[in-house]
């Protein structure tokens, strides 16, 4: 009976590391995106009002000569308007990586499935009894709330 326990606590922690593995499948390349488009949008309004902000009515002057444009203030009104764009997606994906805190979620994650895998091991080998691996388990999932409990696992109930 007590092996059968052990067993089920065994899988029921190999479900959740791979909840956590999904979990982190998802959420890294994300968070990366989210900090990439970041950077590269503020690298773009930096550069969209360099110009005008450098080079002054002569910079404008010198596109809207070379556009074809009989003034200078639809240069500075294009460039000033595609950097507040750019200036804008920046912020919101910014916003969005610090409103789900993912490097923070991804980073718990990462410790949490470190942490039972060592539960695991200490389960296989007997070292310690099944209600202190439940204790353990139940406080190391508790880290993680934002990670989806396996439907097979929420199905049978809690450990």
């Amino acid at each position: 009976m007590a092996q059968d326990v052990r067993r089920e606590l065994a899988d029921r922690i190999e479900r959740r590391r791979g909840s956590i593995t999904a979990y982190l499948t998802a959420s890294r390349p994300r968070s990366s995106r989210l900090t990439t488009i970041s950077i590269i949008s503020s690298a773009v309004a930096a550069v969209l009002v360099a110009g005008p902000a450098l080079g002054g009515e002569s910079f404008a002057g010198g596109v809207g000569g070379a556009l074809g444009l009989s003034t200078s203030s639809i240069v500075w009104r294009v460039l000033c308007f595609l950097g507040m764009l750019a200036s804008l997606v920046a912020v919101i994906a910014t916003n969005l990586q610090k409103s789900h805190d993912l490097p923070a979620r991804i980073s718990a994650a990462e410790a949490v499935d470190a942490d039972l895998e060592g539960l695991q091991t200490l389960l296989q080998f007997g070292k310690t009894s099944t209600g202190d691996v439940v204790n353990l388990y139940q406080g190391y999932v508790s880290r993680i709330p934002f990670v989806d409990e396996p439907a097979s696992t929420r199905a049978s109930g809690s450990a």
